[in-house]
Formats: C-alpha cells, sequence, structure tokens
C-alpha cells in the first residue's frame, strides 16, 4: 500500500527524501579526510588519476552542447544543477571511487594463466587496456543514474518552489544528459567484445532502475519489513540496497576478473568484495547524520536510511506513525532534531553500525584470497576506511 499521492505527508516525505541524494560518501570533515587519503594512495598505485576518467566524454562536442543548456538553469531550484556542481567542484569526495575500485582489483589480480602473451604487453601499471576501458564504463553508467535521479516530480511541485517551466526544462535536460551518457556507457560496453561481461554490465543496469523505482516508490511511513514480530530482518533493506547502490560496482568487479581470463573463483571474489563495500559504504553514509550530530543540530536526513528503517522495526508501524506526527511542525514540514532524537533513543543506530562492519570484514575477507600486493593493501585500507565514523 502507497501513501496517497496528493496527502501532505507524502509531500515532505518525497522532498525530504529527494533532497538527500547526495554525492559523497562520507559527509563529516574526519571521516572525509581519512576517505580521501586512502583514494589518493590507490590513485598513485594504479597509474591512473580518477579524476579524468570521465574526460574523454566530458570534453566531446556533444556533452559540451548539453552544458551550454544547463547553464541556463542557474538561479533556479533544479536539482539537476547542484548534480552538475558536484562533478565540477566536488573533487574532496572522490565521485570516481567506483572505476578506482575495478582499477585497483584489475591490478591485484594481474594476468591470469588463460592470458596470451600478446594481450599481456598491452598492460599499463598491471591492467589491461579493455578493464580501464570498463572502469570509464562503469563511472559513466553510475553518473548517468545520478543526472537521471535529478529529475523532480513536477506533480509534487508549487509555485513557491520555482516557476514550472524551469523545472520542466530542468527534467528534459536531466533525461537527456543521463540519456547520452548511457548511450556513451553502451558503445564502450559493446567495444569489449565480451559477450559475458556486456550480460554482466546489462544486469547491472536492470539492477539499478529496479532499485531506484524501489526507492522511490516504497511506502515509506511503513517501511521495509515492518510488522515482523521479533527482532529485526535487515535482508530487505540489504537487497534494496544492493540493487540501487551495490550491484554496478559488484558486477563490475566480476567483469574486471573476466576480461582478464580468470577463473570463477576469482570472479566470485571480486563479486563479494564489490558487494560488500558497496553495501558497507551505503551503510556508512547512512550513519553520518546519527553518528556526528550534537544534540540540537539541525541536521537533516533520509526517512530510508538505514537506522531509520532498522528503527521502524524496532518500534512497530503504530509507533513509527506516531513520531511522524509528533516531528511535524506547523508549516507542515519535518522537524528532523525530534525524529534524529527518537532513533537514536533505540538500538536502529548500533544494529546499523554493526551490519557496516559486518560488510567491511566481508570485504576484507574476500580480497585476501588475491596475491599480496600494494594494490591489494589498498583495497583493504578502503575496507578498512568503511569503519570509520
Amino acid at each position: 500500500m502507497f501513501l496517497a499521492p496528493g496527502s501532505s505527508l507524502t509531500r515532505w516525505v518525497s522532498v525530504s527524501v529527494r533532497g538527500l541524494r547526495g554525492l559523497s560518501l562520507f559527509s563529516s570533515s574526519e571521516s572525509s579526510s581519512n576517505w580521501s587519503k586512502v583514494v589518493s594512495d590507490a590513485e598513485k598505485i594504479v597509474g591512473y588519476p580518477t579524476s579524468f576518467m570521465s574526460l574523454r566524454c566530458l570534453l566531446s562536442d556533444e556533452l559540451s552542447n548539453v552544458a551550454m543548456h544547463v547553464r541556463k538553469l542557474v538561479g533556479t531550484q533544479h536539482p539537476l544543477l547542484n548534480t552538475a556542481r558536484g562533478f565540477v567542484y566536488d573533487s574532496k569526495n572522490n565521485l570516481q571511487m567506483r572505476g578506482l575500485i575495478v582499477l585497483l582489483l584489475s591490478k591485484a589480480a594481474g594476468p591470469s594463466h588463460a592470458a596470451s602473451e600478446l594481450l599481456t604487453k598491452d598492460m599499463v601499471s598491471g591492467i589491461y587496456p579493455s578493464q580501464r576501458n570498463l572502469a570509464e564504463i562503469t563511472e559513466l553508467i553510475h553518473t548517468a543514474f545520478l543526472v537521471h535521479r535529478g529529475i523532480v516530480n513536477l506533480k509534487e511541485w508549487t509555485v513557491s518552489d520555482g516557476p514550472l517551466k524551469d523545472m520542466e526544462f530542468g527534467n528534459k535536460m536531466a533525461v537527456l544528459s543521463g540519456d547520452f551518457l548511457l548511450a556513451n556507457a553502451c558503445t564502450g560496453l559493446a567495444e569489449l567484445n565480451d559477450t559475458k561481461v556486456v550480460e554482466l554490465i546489462s544486469s547491472a543496469i536492470a539492477d539499478l532502475v529496479q532499485g531506484i523505482y524501489y526507492e522511490n516508490y516504497y511506502n515509506v511511513e511503513d517501511g521495509l519489513g515492518d510488522g515482523l514480530g521479533d527482532g529485526v530482518d535487515t535482508t530487505p533493506w540489504e537487497d534494496q540496497a544492493f540493487l540501487s547502490h551495490g550491484a554496478l560496482l559488484a558486477k563490475s568487479c566480476q567483469a574486471a576478473m573476466q576480461l582478464a581470463k580468470h577463473d570463477r573463483e576469482a570472479q566470485r571474489l571480486a563479486y563479494l568484495y564489490g558487494k560488500h563495500l558497496s553495501l558497507g559504504h551505503k551503510l556508512n553514509s547512512d550513519l553520518q547524520p546519527f553518528v556526528k550530530s550534537r544534540l540540537g543540530a539541525m541536521t537533516s536526513f533520509s526517512l530510508s536510511a538505514a537506522p531509520v528503517v532498522f528503527h521502524r522495526q524496532i518500534v512497530g508501524k503504530e509507533k513509527w506513525h506516531q513520531q511522524l506526527q509528533e516531528a511535524k511542525t506547523l508549516r507542515n514540514q519535518l522537524d528532523y532534531s525530534k525524529l534524529l532524537a527518537a532513533v537514536k533513543s533505540e538500538k536502529g543506530v548500533s544494529l546499523a553500525v554493526d551490519l557496516c562492519r559486518y560488510h567491511s570484514n566481508r570485504a576484507l575477507e574476500a580480497i585476501q584470497a588475491f596475491p599480496s600486493s600494494e594494490a591489494r593493501s589498498a583495497l583493504e585500507n578502503i575496507a578498512s576506511a568503511v569503519n570509520k565514523f
């Protein structure tokens, strides 16, 4: 059962979720600083600064024309403008994390026994050209979906939110820009000339679509997995988070092994590393408002964040609905400080922390089977950084 589209509760819930689709993985200064160092060290190992990963696409004439049209959104409140700013200015948050992981895993695994000597000669810094192309494709797909997420639901827009014509134009640009990036990714994918890789990445795109659909249309008032009785079942949240945040990296890691002709076991371990690392990152990001906030601080968060989802299961549907109503202000807005205090009063936060550590440890376990090297150490450091709050 979904919330009625025209209800006031639906409006402030959807706006709060839409407004919190950030680009950064870690938002606190300490976590961001630690993460930046880990990624900077890793970039030196692969010999490929990820800030230039999409440079060929960004310098193309087609995207330059798109960028000129996006400039028309300046002065409006369309989310696409903030997304574009993030790609240009937000270097401290390392938006190209997925491509970097693919490159590190490729270097850590090295050439396989099945790879020909001629193919090995083409390696640069221990990475095949096809694996570098895959890293770029992965980032293009991720960027395309970030742009598509900036599309505004015009049925929920009011005059106070800005001129409707600006929002309509912004939506057209978000659709066209995202489709352009996705088309480039698909073209590059076909050029890899590997049927299994095409199948893996295509299924990851399907997973992303399904995950975002669930993310938009799940009943955020009732939540995932409510009414279970005893205990908290984290599986529904993990399944949904994997679709929208983990499938692309996990399957890209597996595809990198396939391009180097590694066996099924190496592909399985690479997949597991990508899967658990992604879920650990998502949990860390969801936890930031709850572990860094001070009493009385103005901190907002998504109602679909893991601590909130687990909290809903702990307190039950009836009490959760009551807490939502109590947190609403006279202007029908959400008082996040009240709701944050309610969530922190139960065990949803500690459960999310434990789950984050679990996925971090599983990622570390998966990478141990690869030969000891600088690249493997970097992957271990990245997995360990997930535990830093």
